[in-house]
């Protein structure tokens, strides 16, 4: 990663993780293998890692937006919860920590 200022980072992380969660939004009912998830994160932040995509996957399972599946082989496997997808659909309250858009009436 390159030297950027911590607010930066920060911003960065919420972005992300909304991005992955849009993403997983798309892909529902079937859900998505986190390799499938790095480019599309990679047209956002040419310079993410697919460590990166796993750290917040896991920030985001640890809120219980998403469920990982991890199999034998180290593939992780990504759908929504419930939580996750009325989060997406913006039918709950913002969460800290993640950078969901503001949606204005048009």
């Amino acid at each position: 990663q390159m030297n950027y200022q911590p607010a930066i980072l920060k911003a960065r992380r919420e972005a992300m993780r909304w991005h992955l969660l849009s993403a997983i939004n798309v892909s529902r009912p079937v859900g998505i293998y986190t390799e499938a998830l790095l480019p599309i994160i990679q047209s956002v932040y040419p310079d993410a890692t697919h460590q990166e995509v796993r750290r917040e996957l896991d920030y985001l399972e640890e809120r219980e937006l998403c469920k990982i599946h991890r199999d034998p082989m180290d593939r992780w496997f990504v759908d929504l919860t419930r939580f996750g997808i009325d989060y997406v659909e913006y039918t709950i309250d913002a969460q800290p920590g993640i950078a969901r858009p503001f949606i204005t009436q048009g």
